[in-house]
């Protein structure tokens, strides 16, 4: 092994020409440690599916070089697949505490034993195996995010995790700057850095922003106040309760994730709310409405989601009233722009007033447009470059940012997921390839919904699905009943009973064909009704349902 010790790789399982379901493999010699396992939700051909994680082959291959996971925040698409992970690989889980509060929640839900999390201080350096591992304060959209360092004998890595450079946190913690720039002066072999907003130039405004748009709206409410944001964006609720007691509010908190994020920020001190201050939503028909903010999720408009259910009238609990003002502080994620417009329409049909737009000034992102990008580059001063977290585009519109501050364009290492990043002292490449993918979880399955499964949903989901039952003796190979035809999603059958007679007819046709060419194999009689009413649906209605025939024995 003593050339693989002079050599360090850097494998991306998730994250690499996507957003969500970041995970990557530093392995150096016979250590591994894994940074992030997060999950990313399904897209819009994934039918059924409730989340995407990342293929973990390459992990349970290697279980036994594997040191330690760590954290680089609380977010889903950081942690949310660790109870899949730990499940088959028992290591110790590294993360700050408000990381590992969200963690510990997640693993509970999922039965998963949460005894290997131990927490660490942004600020501090620990040895795990031959590696030196530090864990330096970055401002993102949730509390306690670090980038993380790790030192070998070959080179230091940096990995960003997830920033932006706010110079006015809300929890006035501001990003270590100084270590980072310390780290840059030291040397630093390898950069990792978040690609999110590579396409976004300027700066992203500070979190603080939003406070000043927050006092202005609940100074101008006259009724209740509805926020919904991402509820891990814990200084984005601190906020919105900051506001409340200002104008002399009570706070309701509604959804489940808002409560269970709230909860534990409340316990672990990252909230500060007075007494009396955050009420039950039983509680909120006990005071005027000018008295009254509720704080939920549904920022994305997710059809389940507290928000969705209070505009279709459809909550337990809170109905929208005419005179509610209700503010979505979050930017539509891609994809969901027509659920989040949705939403806000029939927000607006109950007679709410609805403020939503990003030119309001009611969200700022949480990531690092390209000036900051630049910033980060130039403090660290890396000898090669991997942009990560972002879509393709993102990460070569980062390259091209790097390229323009210096970095050697054959220092610049554009990859995708399962490529293996190799690195001596003085040498980079990509060499080889592990494997990696998606592994779609559906309800308690994990894995065993595939592309063949998915295929079928589709199929189902267009055209519907045709059953012929026959019933024959297997000896004589004759029908002794049947057919019988039963549809589903393909045609409403009481308007249709030409075709389905007809497509009887032919079921007939196709099985006294099979009996006068003594044909007995129930796959062939199966596969000629199939072909037969195929063509001949087809020939009718330009549908390809999917057609199941069965088959009885007597």
């Amino acid at each position: 092994m003593a050339n693989q010790n002079n050599k360090i790789q850097i494998i991306p399982l998730g994250g690499l020409g996507e957003i969500g379901k970041n995970m990557t493999v530093i392995r150096y010699g016979e250590d591994i440690i894994v940074l992030d396992a997060g999950l990313s939700f399904p897209e819009d051909d994934m039918l059924g599916i409730d989340l995407v994680i990342p293929d973990i082959t390459y992990l349970l291959e290697n279980k036994e070089l594997i040191r330690a996971i760590v954290l680089t925040h609380g977010h889903e698409d950081h942690i949310g697949a660790l109870s899949y992970v730990l499940k088959q690989i028992n290591v110790p889980v590294y993360g700050t505490r408000l990381t590992l509060g969200l963690v510990e929640g997640r693993l509970k839900e999922n039965n998963v034993p949460a005894n290997n999390l131990t927490p660490v201080k942004p600020g501090a350096q620990i040895k795990i195996g031959d590696f030196t591992v530090g864990f330096i304060r970055v401002s993102h959209s949730i509390p306690d995010a670090v980038s993380i360092y790790f030192k070998t004998p070959v080179g230091t890595i940096v990995h960003t995790g997830d920033f932006k450079m706010d110079q006015t946190p809300v929890d006035g913690k501001v990003m270590d700057f100084h270590k980072l720039a310390e780290l840059g002066d030291q040397g630093v072999l390898v950069l990792m850095s978040d690609s999110t907003n590579a396409e976004r130039p300027g700066f992203t405004m500070s979190e603080r922003a939003v406070g000043v748009t927050f006092d202005e709206e609940f100074r101008s409410a006259k009724d209740r106040i509805i926020v919904a944001t991402f509820a891990s964006n814990v200084h984005r609720i601190q906020q919105a309760i900051d506001m409340a007691c200002k104008y002399d509010r009570k706070v309701a908190v509604v959804g489940r994730s808002m409560v269970n994020v709230v909860n534990i920020a409340l316990e672990m001190g990252y909230i500060h709310v007075p007494e009396d201050v955050i009420i039950d939503v039983d509680e909120i028909n006990n005071y005027p409405g000018n008295r009254i903010v509720i704080l939920t999720t549904g920022s994305q408009g997710e059809p389940m989601s507290a928000l969705t259910r209070m505009a279709m009238s459809d909550h337990r609990k809170v109905d929208i009233n005419p005179g509610d003002t209700v503010i979505i502080s979050a930017t539509p994620i891609p994809g969901n722009e027509k659920l989040v417009a949705r939403t806000v329409d029939f927000l607006c049909k109950q007679g709410a007033e609805v403020i939503y737009e990003s030119a309001s000034g009611v969200h700022v992102s949480g990531h690092a447009s390209q000036e900051e990008l630049k910033l980060m580059l130039n403090l660290i001063r890396p000898k090669f470059f991997i942009p990560v977290h972002g879509e393709y585009r993102m990460l070569k519109k980062h390259a091209k940012i790097a390229k323009a501050l210096g970095i050697q364009e054959e220092n610049i290492f554009v990859g995708e997921n399962g490529r293996v990043f190799e690195f001596t002292r003085d040498s980079g490449s990509m060499s080889g390839k592990v494997t990696a993918g998606k592994v779609l979880v559906d309800g308690l399955g994990v894995g065993d919904v595939g592309n063949i499964v998915l295929r079928d949903r589709r199929q189902l989901s267009q055209d519907g699905i045709l059953i012929a039952v026959v019933t024959m003796d297997k000896q004589k190979g004759s029908v002794v009943a049947g057919p019988d035809i039963v549809s589903r999603g393909f045609v409403y059958v009481r308007e249709s009973e030409q075709l389905m007679d007809e497509a009887k007819e032919r079921v007939k046709q196709a099985l006294e064909r099979c009996e006068s060419g003594g044909i007995t194999e129930w796959a062939t009689i199966k596969s000629n009704i199939r072909d037969t009413l195929g063509k001949y649906l087809y020939e009718k209605t330009r549908r390809r349902p999917m057609i199941l025939p069965i088959i009885m024995e007597v």
